[in-house]
């Protein structure tokens, strides 16, 4: 009896069960994963973002942002960058997905819990060395306007400092680009408590004379650090 084509037969199967499993399936899976709610939380994570901070991504993307900086915390990244690593439900409303491969400036994925301040913001994209002496970051001045002051003086100027200021009689306010982008930038947190990425767990203490551990497990490390 010729088992040549059995033979044959057997192992196309094998290769074939083996590209379904490996490839078919996982990429027909791929981009089906439902919203979640958060540990102790009722809305959906994560949540849309708001009509300005959806310009802003359009403006980050534009701007090529992720050729330097990365939006996925790494196990290794924890605590630096964020108080737990990115999982896929971070990304479940964003397309395209802005990963990065590069980490020339510091991960922006929890960006907005780390640094909330948009003044913070503004200046580091007007001049980043106001914010950090040594960034390497480019300016971003074309996102801004010098104008003449008349009158008053705009209640969205820059306060730019020493040595940054622009001539006398001129100040210098953020375009509807900068704004949206530092919009977007402040709506970047990845500190939702979820299934496949919880929080730390705060130790248990008896001491009631202590200082609460949660406050310092809620405070990120490296706040300043000049990593721009």
């Amino acid at each position: 009896m010729n088992y040549g084509p059995i033979l044959f037969l057997g192992i196309f199967l094998s290769f074939a069960l083996s590209w379904a499993g490996m490839v078919f399936l996982p990429q027909k899976q791929l981009g089906h994963q439902e919203l979640a709610k958060p540990f102790d939380a009722e809305a959906l994570y994560p949540t849309p973002h708001s009509g300005l901070a959806e310009q802003g991504r359009q403006v980050y993307r534009a701007e090529g942002c992720a050729a330097c900086h990365t939006q996925q915390v790494r196990p290794q990244d924890v605590p630096q960058y964020g108080l737990r690593f990115t999982v896929a439900q971070d990304y479940l409303r964003d397309e395209p997905v802005q990963f990065g491969s590069l980490r020339l400036g510091p991960d922006l994925a929890n960006i907005g819990a780390r640094m909330p301040d948009a003044k913070w913001h503004l200046l580091h994209l007007y001049n980043p060395r106001i914010t950090i002496e040594k960034s390497l970051m480019p300016q971003y001045k074309y996102l801004f306007e010098k104008r003449k002051i008349r009158g008053e003086r705009s209640a969205n100027a820059l306060d730019l400092p020493k040595g940054f200021e622009v001539e006398e009689g001129f100040e210098v306010v953020p375009t509807d680009r900068a704004d949206s982008l530092v919009a977007y930038m402040k709506s970047l947190r990845s500190d939702a408590s979820l299934f496949e990425s919880p929080l730390p767990t705060v130790p248990e203490t008896d001491d009631t004379n202590a200082a609460p551990a949660s406050a310092e497990a809620a405070t990120p490390t490296n706040t300043n650090s000049p990593e721009k």
